[in-house]
């Protein structure tokens, strides 16, 4: 795990901002091939838990620049019959619209900041209600499962209407992305579980 401190006088966003930073460089320095190497550990890991063998609908996301590489669970996803919801960008309410992806090849297509999305004109909209299991992306994690996302807070306003009970949150994430501890407000949404190439947390 990182050791990130802050200085406390600083305010919340100030020290997620500076802490979002400091994650994505270490992030992006890994070499691609070890990326992909632990991107599949990890992801395999992930399809051995019991909660996503039991999903019969998964919201994932495709993986984008330095991010943990989705591309092998989408797959499997279909490949095992479950039903598998991607979300799009929706710029005029600043949300995320979830849609459901049947071909990977012909669903998707570039989106906002050029991450594959789900194209509207070919999947059908889906309900966060429906949902089983979640791959959860982010910037930075602690061993309590705060998460730290990308700033605009799309996950946290999706998330907070899952149904609690029943609907598991769980992050793949590069040992690099875990410090020490993510500031939470209350509109911030944990995880139940972050797994690492190294381990999982909590432990």
């Amino acid at each position: 795990m990182a050791r990130d401190s802050e200085d406390h006088s600083a305010s919340t966003e100030e020290i997620k901002a500076s802490l979002r930073e400091k994650v994505l460089k270490r992030r992006d320095a890994m070499p691609p091939e070890t990326q992909n190497t632990f991107s599949r550990a990890i992801l395999r890991d992930i399809i051995g838990l019991e909660p996503y063998k039991n999903s019969g609908v998964v919201l994932a996301y495709a993986g984008f620049g330095s991010e943990l590489r989705t591309d092998e669970f989408l797959h499997r996803t279909l490949d095992l019959g479950k039903r598998l919801l991607l979300p799009r960008v929706n710029r005029e309410t600043k949300s995320l619209d979830l849609y459901e992806v049947k071909d990977l090849a012909r669903d998707l297509k570039a989106g906002t900041w050029g991450i594959s999305e789900p194209d509207p004109g070919r999947c059908d909209p889906a309900d966060i209600q429906t949902v089983d299991f979640v791959l959860v992306p982010g910037v930075a994690f602690d061993s309590r499962c705060g998460r730290l996302g990308y700033g605009a807070g799309f996950y946290d306003g999706l998330l907070a209407n899952r149904r609690v009970s029943q609907t598991w949150l769980v992050a793949g994430a590069f040992e690099v992305q875990v410090v020490e501890s993510v500031p939470m407000r209350k509109h911030d949404v944990p995880v139940d579980l972050v797994m690492t190439q190294e381990r999982h947390y909590p432990s």
